[in-house]
């Protein structure tokens, strides 16, 4: 399999290389961009998490993503900014598991600059035109108003009848809230 490359105005996202983890792991695995995301993971989960885009890649063809900025002289030029991407859902309790489900995730110094929304419309788009997806979802808890802000600017709409508690995390991380957008909203979204 080729490796994966896709590039927007301002960013890169790429399949991950080996020495492109430590510094993933270095920017994100923090306090603040872990917070609505389970805390910490430490290396055994750093392993599991690179176990999971590996299979997921394997197994689709696409995966989480690392998304760095090209190096263009501004914010960040040049600098890895995280992940975004597309994956199967597979969470314990899931009311999607299967479907796809786009997500993100970006350093501290890398929010409010419109890096997570230009990487995932890349991704929602690679979705629906490439991988042939006819709904996608996204998935986040209602305190992490960023993530669920972001999913509504992005044309997805709130599904609370697919809410669902994630028996991993405890009460202040459910339920799990599940926004999503069909192949046909987004091509009516695309053509605003």
């Amino acid at each position: 399999m080729a490796d994966f490359r896709h590039e927007t105005e301002r960013l890169i996202l790429r399949d991950w290389h080996e020495e492109d983890w430590a510094e993933q792991w270095r920017v994100t695995d923090t306090p603040a961009v872990m917070r609505w995301l389970g805390g910490i993971m430490g290396e055994h989960g750093r392993a599991e998490q690179i176990a999971r885009i590996e299979q997921c890649r394997a197994a689709h063809g696409f995966s989480f993503w690392e998304v760095e900025r090209k190096g263009d002289g501004g914010h960040l030029s040049g600098e890895m900014l995280g992940m975004c991407g597309l994956k199967r859902a597979n969470a314990p309790g899931s009311s999607v598991t299967d479907t796809m489900e786009v997500g993100w995730r970006f350093r501290e110094d890398a929010w409010g600059h419109g890096y997570a929304k230009e990487a995932a419309i890349a991704a929602l788009d690679l979705g629906f035109t490439r991988f042939g997806a006819d709904e996608i979802v996204a998935l986040t808890v209602d305190g992490n108003a960023p993530s669920w802000g972001l999913m509504k600017k992005l044309g997805m709409q709130r599904r609370a009848d697919l809410d669902y508690t994630d028996t991993r995390y405890g009460a202040d991380l459910n339920p799990t809230i599940v926004y999503a957008i069909t192949a046909e909203e987004w091509g009516r979204r695309s053509d605003d």
